[in-house]
Parts: C-alpha cells; sequence; structure tokens
C-alpha cells in the first residue's frame, strides 16, 4: 500500500546526509546494494563509464566518488535486479498496462529480450532478433520515408548517433528530431547568431578563475549537483553566486559536501548564492535587461565624473557588431516596465549589476527555464548581450554556458542528429558513402507530434526515450499514436511509449552503457560529450541484464542491413569493433575529432574546437553581435482575464532524470510520497479562495480553443513569486498547447504556460 502523501519544510542542505540515505536507498531498491557500490566507483572516471543521467563535465583530477545522488539513482535504475520477462507480458495485457501510472511501468526494471505486439493477445510475444529486423525493414521499404520518423533521445553514445543519422539519410529522410528539440534547441538557434557557436564556451578549468557566476532558470542540486562543488570552492574564495530563478532551490542555496568528512561529522554546510532574485516565471528577459540598463547608466555615470569605464569599450569595438542598436533600446526601456515583467525591483537589479560589474571574469550558467519559454531564443541572445558588455567571452573564467541536461544530447548534434540539413555535413557523407543526402528539411520534436495526430507520420522509431510522455499535448497525440502503422521502439526499461504501441509494435532491449558490450574484437568502449564540448570514452562493467539483449549499435546496423539496398557502409565490421565507427566519425569531422581513437580516453576528455572561445566569430558579421529585443518578452499566449490567469512551470523532482521517476519524493521542496500537487504563492491562495490542500482542476488558456485540463491536483502554499505556480513534468504535459512553443526554435514551452485554477473540494492540511 502506498504511503501517505504530505509536504513538510525542508531546511536543510543540498548534498549531506540527505543524499548519502538518498543514494542508499536507490541501491537497495534496486536490489544493487553490493554491486552497485562497485559499479559506482568507476563512474565518470577516465577509465570508467560516463553518467547516464547528466552531461556535466568530467575532470581530469576526479573525486574519489565522482557522482552525484541522481547520477547514482540514474545507475542503480539500470544495474537494477529486476527483470521484465516474456512472463510479465504473458500475465499482463497493454490495455492493463495502459491504466498503471508511468512510475509503476519503468519500476518494473529491465527488458530481457525483443518483442512483438500480438493484436490479436493484446500483449507483447518474444521475436528473434533477425525476425524484427527483417520485418521492420520490410515495412520500412513500403513507405514514403519522408513519412518515417528517426527520433534520438539524449543518452546514445556518440558512435549509435553517427550510425543512426546515416541509417536514416540512406533511408532518405532528414526526420531526426531529438530531446535537444524538447530543451536546448533554443541555445542552438540563438547562440550561432551572436557568437558564431552552437554551444557554450566555458570549460571546467574557467570554474577556477571566475570571480561572478549568475545563474539563470537552472535547479543545480537536482539537475547537475556534481557542478556544486567547483561552486563551493569558488565560493570559498569569495567568488560571487548570483541567482535568478522564480522558486529558492537548496542547491543554490546551501550545499553540505558528502565527500568532505569534516563538514558531515559537524553538519557545516557552505552558502551558495550571494544573491537570490526570485523572477517572475518568463520575467527574465526584462530582468537580463535591467541589468543591461544599469550597466549602461552606471558607464554613463564613470564617463561624467571621469572615472574608468564600466563597459569593455576596447573589446565592444574590436570584437562585436551592433552595440550602439542595443544601448540604444535599453536606454529606451522604462524601469516601470522591467519591474512588472520581471517582479523584481529596480534596486535588486542594480545590485546584481553592480556586483557583475566589479567581477574580472564573469560566466552565465542557464538550463531550460531559460529556453523553454516562447521567447526562448531571445532570451539566450540576452545572456549574450550581457556578456559582450564586459567582454565576458573569450577569456580564463568568462563565458557563456548552457547546462545540457541528457548525457549525450550535445555529442548527437556534433555527429548529425538533426533536421536542419544545414547543420549536417551532407556533401561530405555523400562523397564518403556515394549516395545522395536528402536535402530538405526533416520533422523537429513539434513537427513530429503533429504528424503522427493528424496520420501523415507512417512509422516510428525511437532509438531511446520515451517521447510519447515527454511532448506536449499526450493525449491529443496517444489517438494517433495507436494508429502509426509501425512503432519501434529501442529501450532498456518499459515505459508508456511502449505501451500506447501502434498497428505494428516492437520492442527491442539494448544494453545500457553500464554493462559490458562485447563484441567480435573484445570488449567496447563509446564516446559521449558533456556539456563543454569535452569528448570522453566510456566502458561499462556490469553484467548485462540478459543475454539477449544487443547494444545499440547492432541494432541499428540490423535494421539498416534489412532495409537499405547495397550500400557502402560496412555495417558488420562498424558493430565488430567501434573504433572503426569512430575513424568515420574523424573522415567527416577532421577538424573536430583529429585522432579521435588516440585521444578518447584522454583523461577530461578533449576539447572540440569552439573558435568562440579563441574570440574568432564565425557569424554573418565577422564579429559576436548584439541582438535588439523587441519588447520584454511578452508571451503573446498569455490572456490575463483580471487576476484569474497565472503562470505555470512545470519541472523535475530531485528524485527524476526526465521522464523517469525514480522516487516520489522530491524532498528539497518537502514533498513526499506524490506528484499530484501545484506548488503556489500563499497571496494568490488567499486571493482566489484557496485552502491548504484544496484539490483542484487547472486548465490551460489558450487560442485554439481546445480543453486541456489536469485533476487531481492539490494546492499547496510555496515561496514562489505572485502570479505563479508550479506542477511536475511530465504530468502537466498535459496542459501544454502544441502550438505553445518558443518561436524559431520549436521547443515546447513548458515554463510559461496560462492557466487557471479551480477548485473541487476543502481538504486538511
Amino acid at each position: 500500500m502506498s504511503k501517505e502523501p504530505r509536504i513538510e519544510k525542508y531546511d536543510h542542505p543540498a548534498g549531506g546526509w540527505g543524499s548519502v540515505k538518498a543514494v542508499g536507498s536507490a541501491l537497495m531498491k534496486e536490489h544493487a546494494l553490493l554491486n552497485g557500490a562497485r559499479i559506482l566507483m568507476h563512474q565518470n572516471k577516465p577509465e570508467g563509464f560516463a553518467c547516464v543521467s547528466c552531461s556535466w563535465a568530467k575532470p581530469a583530477d576526479p573525486h574519489l566518488f565522482e557522482f552525484c545522488e541522481n547520477g547514482a539513482k540514474a545507475t542503480a535504475w539500470e544495474i537494477t535486479a529486476k527483470r521484465v520477462t516474456r512472463e510479465f507480458f504473458e500475465q499482463h495485457t497493454l490495455s492493463e498496462l495502459d491504466t498503471w501510472t508511468d512510475y509503476d511501468l519503468e519500476s518494473q526494471g529491465r527488458l530481457t529480450e525483443p518483442m512483438r505486439y500480438d493484436a490479436t493477445a493484446d500483449r507483447y510475444v518474444p521475436i528473434a532478433w533477425q525476425q524484427a529486423f527483417d520485418e521492420i525493414g520490410a515495412m520500412l521499404r513500403s513507405f514514403d520515408p519522408k513519412r518515417v520518423v528517426f527520433y534520438a533521445s539524449g543518452r546514445a553514445s556518440l558512435e549509435t548517433s553517427y550510425m543512426y543519422q546515416l541509417f536514416a539519410r540512406l533511408y532518405g529522410t532528414n526526420n531526426l528530431p531529438d530531446s535537444s528539440n524538447m530543451c536546448h534547441e533554443s541555445t542552438s538557434v540563438a547562440l550561432p547568431e551572436t557568437i558564431g557557436a552552437p554551444v557554450g564556451t566555458v570549460t571546467l578549468e574557467d570554474f577556477e578563475h571566475t570571480d561572478c557566476f549568475m545563474f539563470f532558470g537552472h535547479n543545480t542540486g537536482t539537475n547537475a549537483p556534481r557542478m556544486l562543488h567547483p561552486l563551493q570552492e569558488a565560493r570559498k574564495r569569495n567568488a560571487e553566486i548570483i541567482t535568478f530563478n522564480p522558486l529558492k532551490e537548496r542547491g543554490l542555496v546551501t550545499f553540505a559536501n558528502p565527500q568532505a568528512p569534516t563538514e558531515m561529522l559537524s553538519n557545516a554546510q557552505t552558502p551558495i548564492s550571494t544573491q537570490y532574485h526570485q523572477v517572475k516565471i518568463g520575467g527574465d528577459i526584462a530582468a537580463v535587461a535591467g541589468i543591461c540598463k544599469a550597466l549602461i547608466e552606471a558607464d554613463d555615470r564613470a564617463q561624467r565624473e571621469g572615472l574608468p569605464r564600466v563597459l569593455d569599450v576596447e573589446f565592444i569595438a574590436e570584437h562585436t557588431h551592433g552595440f550602439d542598436a542595443f544601448v540604444d533600446a535599453m536606454r529606451a526601456l522604462s524601469w516601470q516596465d522591467i519591474e512588472l515583467q520581471s517582479a523584481l525591483t529596480r534596486s535588486a537589479l542594480q545590485a546584481a549589476a553592480a556586483t557583475y560589474a566589479r567581477s574580472k571574469a564573469a560566466m552565465i550558467l542557464y538550463g531550460m527555464g531559460i529556453t523553454q519559454h516562447r521567447e526562448g531564443v531571445l532570451a539566450v541572445q540576452m545572456l549574450t548581450n550581457l556578456m559582450l558588455l564586459r567582454g565576458n567571452i573569450g577569456k580564463p573564467g568568462a563565458g557563456i554556458c548552457p547546462i545540457r541536461g541528457h548525457s549525450n544530447v550535445q555529442g548527437q548534434r556534433t555527429v548529425g542528429i538533426t533536421e536542419k540539413p544545414a547543420l549536417a555535413p551532407l556533401d561530405k557523407l555523400a562523397t564518403l558513402y556515394r549516395f545522395e543526402p536528402p536535402r530538405d528539411e526533416g520533422l523537429s520534436t513539434v513537427d513530429a507530434c503533429a504528424g503522427v495526430r493528424d496520420g501523415s507520420v507512417d512509422a516510428f522509431i525511437g532509438l531511446g526515450g520515451n517521447f510519447a510522455r515527454a511532448t506536449p499535448d499526450p493525449h491529443a497525440l496517444e489517438a494517433g499514436w495507436r494508429r502509426l502503422p509501425l512503432n519501434v521502439q529501442i529501450g532498456t526499461h518499459l515505459n508508456r511509449s511502449h505501451v500506447l504501441h501502434g498497428r505494428a509494435a516492437y520492442l527491442l532491449p539494448c544494453l545500457g552503457r553500464i554493462e559490458v558490450d562485447q563484441q567480435a574484437s573484445g570488449p567496447q568502449s563509446v564516446t559521449v560529450e558533456d556539456s563543454t564540448a569535452c569528448i570522453h570514452g566510456s566502458r561499462g562493467f556490469a553484467e548485462p541484464a540478459s543475454r539477449d539483449l544487443l547494444s545499440e549499435p547492432a541494432i541499428v546496423a540490423g535494421i539498416a542491413k534489412a532495409t537499405l539496398a547495397a550500400n557502402f557502409v560496412p555495417w558488420d565490421e562498424w558493430v565488430s569493433n567501434y573504433a572503426l565507427v569512430r575513424d568515420a566519425i574523424e573522415a567527416t569531422y577532421p577538424d573536430q575529432f583529429a585522432q579521435f581513437n588516440q585521444r578518447m580516453s584522454q583523461p577530461g576528455g578533449f576539447r572540440r574546437p569552439l573558435p568562440a572561445a579563441r574570440r574568432e566569430w564565425k557569424t554573418s558579421t565577422g564579429k559576436a553581435n548584439f541582438i535588439v529585443p523587441q519588447g520584454l518578452g511578452e508571451d503573446p499566449d498569455m490572456r490575463f482575464d483580471g487576476e484569474r490567469t497565472l503562470r505555470l512551470m512545470t519541472t523535475r523532482g530531485d528524485s527524476q532524470f526526465n521522464t523517469t521517476v525514480y522516487s516520489l519524493d522530491d524532498r528539497f521542496r518537502g514533498v513526499y510520497n506524490t506528484r499530484d500537487v501545484l506548488l503556489m504563492n500563499r497571496d494568490d491562495m488567499t486571493r482566489l479562495g484557496f485552502e491548504e490542500n484544496d484539490e483542484v482542476v487547472v486548465s490551460t488558456v489558450a487560442h485554439d480553443e481546445v480543453e486541456r485540463a489536469l485533476s487531481g491536483l492539490r494546492v499547496h502554499a510555496h515561496d514562489i513569486p505572485a502570479g505563479c505556480v508550479m506542477g511536475y513534468f511530465p504530468e502537466c504535459n498535459v496542459l501544454i498547447p502544441l502550438a505553445h512553443h518558443a518561436k524559431r526554435s520549436k521547443v515546447p514551452a513548458g515554463k510559461a504556460i496560462p492557466v487557471h485554477l479551480r477548485a473541487l473540494s476543502h481538504g486538511s492540511a
């Protein structure tokens, strides 16, 4: 029987004994305590395996325990002793499994053998690997390639990702959406226009030289906890850390290092943020504009008084374009509008600007709180504007750092997983493999959702992930998902995308990254790219969950060989020796992957060359570009009906990674045994007539007049700006219209959804 939900205040630091206890509990829950402790010693080590959770940088000189709480939970999840066997599917129809919660589905453990959907029995039944490949290949050959989607989640290796994108293009499509479409595509659109690179400019070494960190829209204590170690070291040398986030997240408030015996024994903790500004959801552009305006006003005063300039005018003159227009736009903004849109005071923003102005080297770090907005692209470009004002790109300790989520989502893009043909080396692929790649733009995640929904997609190949649950408007998507002529899912655990099946469906279980991958030439290693554009080798140590599993490269090659006519790709040789795939990647990207096999195990990884980090700007102007904002990020989808309309942000809990929920607890926010909650400002509760623990119906205020509602949530008072509410991802995805996405990047805007609340009943607190 499940425990009763409860809400209580959590005043402890991130890390500390709470993390130690959580790691132990996760290993015990997956029946992997002894084996897990052994495996974790290899996590994020130069000769070990790269974490399957977040993509934060791996140091050359790692800690003894170079893993965080959530990374350990992800490892426990993968090496679990629980199994989903053929007997499981004999006992449960898919109609029954569809009534299970997402948490219960994934909690069953590891998939063990290939399965095919039997519509008559409404069950998955075993199928031989080659038969599965042959049947999938035959169906794919019958479809128009433009109506087939090749989706990739962020954990597939560089080797698998390269093979996957090549297979799709040989087949005849650029329909290669990936999890970047759901999170940092706004970064990939914004940064090339401003600094000429689609990724950040920061390395781990820069942390040692930074005296001012500015965080925007990121819950570091949950989503990249290993970063707290260098932040703690920075605070001990008096570096400033300024945070902008709607919620007071524990990891950016205070941290206790679980690897420091003196801290653990004394209960000592380190305050992290020196300023914490609770910006309104969707108010980041206004907040950054306020800081820029304050800097420009301070620079004007300095000139009048004959003091040193606040702006780096030498850098601006030599390296930037568009400065005058940007300054004019900032001067024209009114402080009243900035305060209204950001929910921050002029004095608070001036305080942030003053600290930034005193710094010699500053770094901006941001997450999906910036990118998952209707104006996500502009929000990223405003952060770049702020960096350019003081020359904080291309020097030690300075730069812009998008904190990517999934473990290799950045790397997949590097080796060609993209729906945009201009971003792929099509001419090089054409030469190497003697074919003519498709040149038309493929489907993004949002486009693929629309295609599944309206029937213009015939087949969906999922390389990991839980697409049907991660996307907006999932209820609208489900009907189309069930009508899909072909649904192929490559994964490790059962999830909602498998249960929804399709008219023909195949479930292909793969080895996890932590497991030994034995091929003809011996045990294999793979590679991944972290958030700082460093490439790392990864070698598995755990025994495979089943002897019937195949590796991701083997599965991709098996489907490709069964689908394609004669081609010039040595699929079998690649599967027998992944070093040959790396040779192919190097041949395709010689500047990025020179001496790939020789450098892949370098401690700390080897970094891809990034011209912007050297102040070389690969932009249309040949310089770093200031971008003039048109407004302060007002959301055209926000229809305010008096004071009833609230801004909903969806977010993850501390026992969660993407759609995978390891536990129903979110202890940092004091939420236990439930995810059916809505956290809101106490004054809003009073104003709207809600009491603690009231059950509410949340409905979306949308232009398309489609009714989107979610019931069963209970409201609880929380420290969040007025007019803002927080609910969990992916449960609240039903409230996101498919059309509610970032302009130009099409990232679903899950951080500012206009909603109304209606009470169902009064409950007891």
